[in-house]
């Protein structure tokens, strides 16, 4: 009887493994675009009228928001992704805002980007993951 348990567990842990694995590599690259995007936007921020700065934070962002429309996502983790989609697209959209001079729209753009990333973290902590701190 022993025995029979310890090789279901045994055949059982690279499963529960793989799961963290997927799960944790797709958590790794969600902490690291968000963290980025919002890095990015606070120091546009306090820069918002510098056009040069602005188009490049902007592109960036775009890009950001390109790769996570195609990132794989664990089913662990599927009902969070949508909401990281969100928050990078404010996140972007704020930094077009700056481009076109819009002061204003930069700051409520910035907001919702914010906004939806609390979010993003409590759906991830109702089902029980977390993203990454990055310093």
């Amino acid at each position: 009887m022993k025995r029979r348990a310890l090789l279901t567990l045994a055949l059982a842990s690279p499963l529960l493994s793989t799961r963290t694995a997927h799960a944790g590599s797709y958590l790794n690259r969600a902490a690291l675009l968000v963290v980025q995007a919002s890095r990015e936007s606070e120091y546009l921020r306090g820069r918002v009228n510098d056009k040069d700065l602005a188009e490049i934070v902007h592109r960036v962002a775009s890009a950001r928001l390109q790769i996570a429309s195609r990132m794989n996502v664990p089913k662990e983790v599927v009902m969070a992704h949508p909401h990281l989609l969100l928050t990078l697209e404010n996140y972007e959209r704020s930094a077009e805002a700056a481009t076109d001079s819009k002061g204003e729209r930069f700051l409520i753009y910035q907001q919702r980007a914010r906004d939806e990333e609390n979010v993003l973290r409590g759906i991830l902590k109702q089902l029980g993951w977390a993203l990454p701190v990055i310093k």
